[in-house]
């Protein structure tokens, strides 16, 4: 299916190609400003500094000659039209989770994060070093996208609730924010899943829209003080052992970029990548000191909540697998994964764990 086709013959096409050509990039001696519209807040914690620390990067190793202007959540499109806004020409690029967009496709998921998936680590080694980064491209231009990781949260955390949870059965009607694969689950499990934009996520807190909520982890989720409205705190879930954040390029604009520029794109978004991971992992042990002292109790879900979040995680994969191009995502990612795990668990696992107990 070419994307870029259908939208080129169809009447929002037809309005697409003229909003194109009305927004054409502005170039002032031979310079020229891409717009990046972005599904976060401007100023939230983490993932709205990859978006900016991705568009100061491209500028600074193009000495200029590609200028972003980036746009927070609601000042061009909604968080949750930036996917839209850039297949049809309105936007140059946009940074975003793309489990955000598993309408498009499901496929999307695997490069932000998935149930029982990828931590950060074996993300960036199969997207770099194995056909992550061809998978992504093949999926990308069904949708007329040239994308790349720019970010990543590292392992993200159960989530914020009003009441302990000691059972699968809590999740039976519980108001909870989850987007992507891991909402379906939660949703299998007879919760009432919300997929907010992470601006408005405080509000529908503080207001009883939802009961509960996964954000990021303690310094982002800090940032953003759920810890004044819920007190029981996961600090472990299964949605998103890493949650991987995109910068995707409408195609032609990509196309129209000389191969310097292109390189100073890619080479920014992966230096964003590890700068964002570093920053988290950099902050989240503090905060988690300080949300203890300020009264949060920090938890693990029972392993029968571990269990029924396994069990539905498969039967949702299992309707996803008549997708062919899903199918062969979720296969080459769990190989991957598979991979990289046994070293990981046979090296920087155990040495950990006997650092934990030998070095104080």
């Amino acid at each position: 299916m070419d994307r870029r086709s259908f939208l080129k013959s169809s009447a929002l096409g037809g309005s697409a190609v003229a909003a194109t050509s009305l927004a054409a990039p502005a170039y002032a001696q031979g310079k020229r400003t891409l717009t990046m519209v972005t599904s976060w807040a401007r100023g939230l914690a983490g993932v709205f500094d990859a978006a900016q620390k991705t568009a100061e990067n491209i500028t600074a190793a193009t000495d200029g000659q590609l200028s972003i202007d980036v746009k927070a959540s609601g000042e061009l499109v909604g968080a949750f039209e930036v996917f839209d806004a850039v297949t049809a020409g309105q936007a140059d690029m946009y940074h975003a989770a793309d489990y955000y967009f598993v309408g498009q496709h499901p496929g999307f998921a695997f490069f932000t994060g998935v149930p029982f998936g990828m931590t950060a680590t074996e993300l960036n080694n199969w997207y770099y070093h194995g056909n992550g980064a061809a998978m992504y491209d093949k999926l990308g231009e069904i949708f007329g996208l040239k994308s790349f990781l720019a970010g990543n949260t590292s392992t993200q955390a159960g989530g914020w609730f009003r009441n302990e949870i000691t059972s699968p059965a809590d999740f039976n009607g519980l108001k909870f924010r989850m987007p992507g694969l891991g909402g379906k689950v939660l949703g299998a499990m007879g919760a009432s899943v919300q997929n907010l934009p992470g601006g408005e996520v405080y509000q529908a807190l503080s207001s009883g829209a939802i009961d509960g909520t996964e954000w990021i982890g303690p310094w982002a989720d800090e940032k953003a003080g759920f810890q004044e409205i819920a007190k029981y705190y996961y600090t472990a879930g299964f949605h998103e052992p890493a949650a991987g954040l995109a910068v995707a390029l409408n195609r032609d604009v990509w196309d129209s970029l000389t191969p310097s520029q292109q390189a100073a794109v890619e080479i920014s978004s992966a230096h964003a990548n590890v700068w964002n991971t570093s920053q988290y992992l950099n902050n989240n042990g503090a905060a988690l000191q300080r949300l203890q002292a300020s009264g949060v109790q920090v938890s693990q879900f029972p392993d029968s909540v571990w269990d029924a979040f396994a069990s539905a995680s498969k039967t949702m994969y299992e309707e996803f697998m008549p997708d062919e191009l899903f199918k062969e995502i979720y296969d080459d990612y769990n190989a991957s994964m598979k991979s990289s795990s046994g070293w990981i668990t046979a090296s920087i696992s155990t040495y950990r764990e006997q650092r934990d107990r030998v070095w104080t």
